[in-house]
């Protein structure tokens, strides 16, 4: 890895099936797999599955993430799929100008060429961010940070800070596919929903924002041991910059330029980069999941 300032670390993600009765095939797809960023190298990034599967590939997507297919085609009772990833993280640039929002806004709708392709993708709704029946509500959330010529970063900055400060923390209260209007009316969720949140407010202004997946780093209480397999996935945001390029920022924790997270990649919303999904073919019975996460600095 070059050496240029930042954090190292490596993270073992873990998810495991157990089935109540013997599967005869599967097929799966796996996005696990740790991209390289301007704030991020990556020294190694590995699936490993158990057992080991009968096809197994490589690729990556139309948004450039890796994405691992493999498929079991014959009897077994449960899947692991373990990734382990080692990388560097720093913090991200801040544009040497804050442009006014107005301006990427404008930007954006006359966009033409290869950087239409990169940033267009990003402005429509998408299936987790329905912006048409919660037009109002992500309007009213982002109007009161985006006002008139104020600058990209810092109503973003105002933004995420309004998203951490005005919603709860609630991992029982919403699952992967929890509408937005449930997590506008009860003002409560989880980082995917939060992150959901601040991509469809910025859409209904006309900017371009994107989900991002991957793994924070966290703390334990004072004078507590660090828990191995209590970190999360976790998810946060990016918006486009005229002239800049793409700033993350994570409304779950009220940070712009994150430096403790780790990426996997990028897409419209969640749907694009879940971590684990696919089918298995055989008898009707009970299934169970269970996931870990590991991020440990080196």
């Amino acid at each position: 890895m070059i050496d240029v300032p930042g954090q190292h670390y490596r993270v073992v993600h873990r998810t495991e099936y157990l089935y109540g009765a013997t599967m005869l095939d599967g097929y799966s797809v796996a996005c696990v797999l740790a991209r390289p960023t301007p704030s991020q190298t990556v020294a190694s990034s590995v699936v490993t599955t158990y057992p080991q599967p009968d096809e197994y590939d490589e690729r990556d997507d139309v948004f450039g993430n890796r994405v691992v297919q493999f498929g079991l085609h014959r009897p077994h009772d449960g899947l692991v799929v373990e990734a382990i990833t080692e990388a560097q993280v720093w913090a991200q640039e801040l544009p040497r100008a804050d442009v006014a929002w107005e301006r990427a806004s404008a930007s954006i709708a006359g966009m033409r060429g290869p950087t239409a392709l990169d940033v267009a993708p990003f402005v429509a709704p998408s299936r987790f961010v329905t912006i048409g029946p919660n037009r109002r509500a992500l309007f009213d959330l982002v109007s009161s940070s985006f006002t008139p010529g104020r600058g990209i970063v810092d109503a973003t900055t105002a933004l995420s800070s309004a998203i951490f400060e005005r919603f709860t923390f609630d991992p029982s209260f919403t699952e992967a596919s929890s509408p937005l209007d449930v997590v506008l009316g009860d003002r409560r969720g989880v980082c995917q929903d939060f992150a959901h949140l601040a991509v469809g407010a910025l859409r209904t202004i006309g900017l371009a924002a994107r989900y991002v997946s991957g793994y924070i780093e966290t703390e334990p209480p004072p004078g507590e041991p660090k828990t191995i397999g209590a970190d999360a996935s976790h998810a946060w945001c990016s918006v486009w910059i005229p002239d800049h390029g793409w700033l993350d920022f994570d409304p779950t924790n009220g940070i712009v330029a994150p430096s403790r997270h780790v990426t996997i990649g990028w897409g419209r919303d969640y749907a694009d980069v879940a971590p684990v999904r696919g089918v298995v073919v055989g008898p009707s019975s009970s299934q169970s999941l269970s996931v870990s996460v590991d991020v440990a600095r080196i």
